[in-house]
């Protein structure tokens, strides 16, 4: 195997730095989150009277789906995946604006929205963070590794 063929794994032997733990961490709150939001709209769904009955089935069963990015990529973060970091940046990205949704309503759906920007943008940092991104052993642009191997 050539150096360019050679994967690069981080380095697993010390502990697992403290702002990948809480990136995982609020990345698995958010996909909690999802899941309840979700199961809450299918019971809704089926045992209340809702609006349009399938179209609340239908987003319950959305989130509950939705819900595996973050969970995944909260998993992966935790066992120190260089791929997750992709998924879980991507949960916060399309968390941002479903925060400002929330900001512009006049209801109590105001302090759900800020408590998701705080989230959002708080993983956000942590997940761009270099210790993070050392951790995870994510090259940046221009930097091919150890071209002595």
């Amino acid at each position: 195997m050539s150096s360019e063929q050679t994967p690069t794994t981080p380095d697993i032997t010390g502990p697992r730095p403290r702002r990948l733990t809480y990136a995982a961490l609020l990345a698995a709150l958010e996909g909690l989150a999802l899941v309840v939001g979700g199961v809450w709209m299918l019971v809704l769904g089926v045992t209340g009277e809702p609006d349009d009955r399938r179209q609340a089935v239908t987003g319950g069963i959305t989130l509950v789906v939705l819900a595996l990015l973050p969970l995944l990529a909260a998993r992966g973060l935790l066992g120190r995946r260089s791929w997750s970091r992709g998924p879980a940046v991507i949960t916060q990205l399309m968390a941002l604006p479903v925060a400002y949704n929330l900001l512009q309503a006049d209801s109590m759906a105001i302090p759900a929205g800020i408590a998701l920007a705080v989230v959002a943008v708080a993983a956000l940092v942590l997940l761009v963070n270099p210790e993070t991104t050392r951790a995870l052993g994510i090259r940046g642009p221009g930097n091919p590794g150890n071209p002595e191997k």
